[in-house]
C-alpha cells in the first residue's frame, strides 16, 4: 500500500506525528478516500470496522480546524458510546501535532453537567450519539452553527439501533454548507435513501478489507 508522504497535501508535522504512531503505510479505503475528502467532495464509503476508517476521516477534520475559533466546527456521530469514546481517543492521538484542539465526547450513560460545562469552555471536534447529541439540542448547549464537516461512522448499526429521527432531526439543524462522510459496513436501502438525503454529489468508495490493530 501507497505510504502518508505520497499525499503530497499533508503537512510535515503531521506525517512525523504519523511516523511516531507508526503510521507508515495506508489501508485500502485510507489511500482511496482520503484524497478525495481533502479535495472537499461529500463521500460514502463501504468499509468493514478495522479497515483505517477513523483515520481516514480524522486525518483531513484535524487539519481542517481553525483552532483560533472555539465553537465545534466538526460533528462525529456513531452508534455507541464505546465506538465514540475509541474514535474521540484516537482522533487525539491523530490530533497530537496541532497544538490548542479540543475534542468532546457526548455519549449516554454519563452525567450531562460536565458535558455542559466542557461544551460551555468550547470545543472544535464533538464525537457523540444521537441519543446524547440530540438532549445537547434540547437543552441548546450544542451549538452547530459553524459545523463545516459531518462524518456519520457505522451508519448502518445507528440505524438498526433505531436512530434515523434523531439523526434526521440533528441534521437539520447543521449548516446546508458542509462537507459530510458517510461510512458504512453495508449500504441497504435505508443507508441509500439517507446517503441521498444528506450527501451532495458523493464520491463513493468500496472496500473489502480490514487489518490487524497491530498494523497500524
Amino acid at each position: 500500500m501507497p505510504a502518508f508522504v505520497t499525499i503530497d497535501k499533508l503537512p510535515r508535522d503531521l506525517i512525523d506525528n504519523l511516523t511516531s504512531l507508526k503510521y507508515i503505510e495506508m489501508t485500502e479505503v485510507q489511500a482511496a478516500a482520503i484524497p478525495l475528502i481533502i479535495s472537499g467532495r461529500d463521500i460514502l464509503v463501504q468499509a468493514k470496522t478495522g479497515s483505517g476508517k477513523t483515520a481516514t476521516f480524522g486525518i483531513p477534520m484535524i487539519m481542517s480546524i481553525d483552532t483560533d475559533s472555539y465553537a465545534p466546527q466538526a460533528l462525529i456521530m456513531a452508534p455507541t458510546r464505546e465506538l465514540a469514546e475509541q474514535v474521540g481517543q484516537e482522533l487525539r492521538r491523530l490530533a497530537r501535532y496541532k497544538n490548542n484542539i479540543k475534542i468532546v465526547t457526548l455519549t449516554g450513560g454519563t452525567p450531562m453537567r460536565p458535558q455542559m460545562a466542557s461544551l460551555d469552555r468550547g470545543a472544535h471536534i464533538v464525537v457523540g450519539t444521537p441519543g446524547r447529541l440530540q438532549d445537547h439540542l434540547s437543552r441548546e448547549t450544542l451549538p452547530l452553527h459553524d459545523i463545516k464537516m459531518l462524518v456519520l461512522d457505522e451508519a448502518d448499526r445507528m440505524l438498526d439501533m433505531g436512530f434515523y429521527e434523531a439523526i434526521a432531526k440533528i441534521i437539520s439543524n447543521l449548516p446546508r454548507r458542509r462537507h459530510t462522510q458517510l461510512f458504512s459496513a453495508t449500504f441497504p436501502d435505508d443507508i441509500e435513501n439517507l446517503a441521498g438525503d444528506i450527501l451532495q454529489n458523493p464520491a463513493v468508495v468500496k472496500v473489502e478489507s480490514s487489518h490487524q490493530a497491530s498494523t497500524i
